[in-house]
């Protein structure tokens, strides 16, 4: 199998795995531990709920981001055209899978580029990964020009720049060289043509990170907490050696939320999240916007249409969801602070997190 084969195999793995129940961490989201606070006297009907939300200037018309995950394999051409016709449909920010493989072999580049074939007003989010930001052996660190060909590629709004330590270090193939990631970061947002929105990939982001990356310049923060797809457990299963000790390593996602609150930029709050009832809580708690992953795709198997109704659907129930708290916008969750319960309460607690 020569070089293009196994990069295209690598990433159709990914993809098929992405879509199996051996993707989904074992470890809640906590999103459980978090109870919305009802109001049996709302003042306002469905119709007056406005879900506006805003990313890296861009207007939305809910605050939802359909989170990178594919591309770099012909069978994700056709998933990131659909995921970019829900996005434009919706009005909602869309991201890519890793755009790496489209680096190293250009034919795959429109694996990629289909997004922006149908997302055609709405933001979308290049991708690349940190590590590879830093020379790993004989392979030099992505320059100013190559990050400046991502953007390009997709016509990005912004580039997502994602953390994936413990899944390159379960990756058979996986980049090993990890120290300078954060002067790497801050290298990048001097350079980049557009703002760069750091995430992580299943394994959550801590406070004293985030605070770093902020300062580094992050223009918003991807929680990617556990709970939902593992991409170390994607990994392992790739290798055919069990779980593993890692398998569900990090922070859970509802935690890494607030963790990651009031740094003064956007949270996106990622992990475990498929319903409009769920991601009302992220919102309660202080992220600014919900990603959703695995949802979006498996909607995108059954085709355009049916995964528009999908995402429609969550967007309803978010809508929902505001109206019951009493709230008129997203932002109104936070006014009536959500109950905090089981492992979410402890660890806020013992992080000194609780406001």
């Amino acid at each position: 199998m020569d070089r293009v084969d196994r990069i295209r195999e690598r990433k159709r793995e990914h993809l098929e795995l992405a879509l199996t129940e051996a993707s989904q961490s074992r470890r809640a989201s906590g999103w459980d531990d978090v109870a919305l606070v009802p109001s049996a006297l709302p003042e306002r009907s469905l119709g007056d709920i406005d879900l506006s939300a805003e990313l890296v200037g861009h207007r939305l018309r809910a605050p939802l981001l359909i989170v990178g995950m594919t591309g770099g394999h012909p069978d994700a051409r056709m998933i990131n055209k659909v995921l970019g016709a829900v996005a434009e449909a919706h009005g909602i920010a869309v991201g890519v899978g890793s755009q790496r493989a489209a680096l190293e072999v250009p034919e795959l580049a429109p694996t990629f580029a289909s997004v922006r074939d149908h997302a055609r007003t709405v933001p979308v989010l290049a991708n690349i990964g940190a590590l590879q930001l830093i020379a790993q052996g004989e392979r030099p660190a992505l320059g100013a020009e190559k990050v400046a060909r991502l953007v390009d590629m997709v016509r990005a709004d912004a580039i997502a720049v994602h953390l994936n330590v413990v899944q390159e270090l379960l990756q058979p193939e996986g980049d090993r060289v990890t120290g300078p990631l954060l002067p790497a970061l801050a290298a990048l947002v001097r350079v980049a043509p557009v703002p760069v929105i750091v995430k992580e990939t299943g394994a959550g982001i801590d406070r004293e990170s985030a605070r770093r990356l902020v300062d580094a310049g992050a223009a918003a923060l991807d929680v990617g907490g556990v709970g939902g797809t593992s991409f170390a457990r994607i990994e392992t299963e790739r290798a055919g050696v069990g779980e593993g000790p890692f398998a569900d390593w990090g922070i859970p996602a509802a935690a890494s939320v607030l963790e990651c609150r009031g740094l003064g930029v956007p949270v996106i709050a990622t992990g475990g999240i498929a319903d409009g009832a769920t991601a009302a809580k992220p919102l309660a708690l202080g992220a600014s916007l919900v990603g959703i992953g695995r949802a979006a795709l498996l909607a995108a198997n059954d085709g355009v249409e049916a995964a528009i109704l999908t995402v429609g659907r969550l967007i309803d129930e978010l809508r929902t969801a505001v109206l019951l708290s009493g709230g008129a916008r997203p932002s109104d969750l936070m006014a009536r602070p959500p109950v905090l319960t089981g492992a979410t309460e402890a660890w806020a607690r013992q992080r000194g997190l609780l406001a």
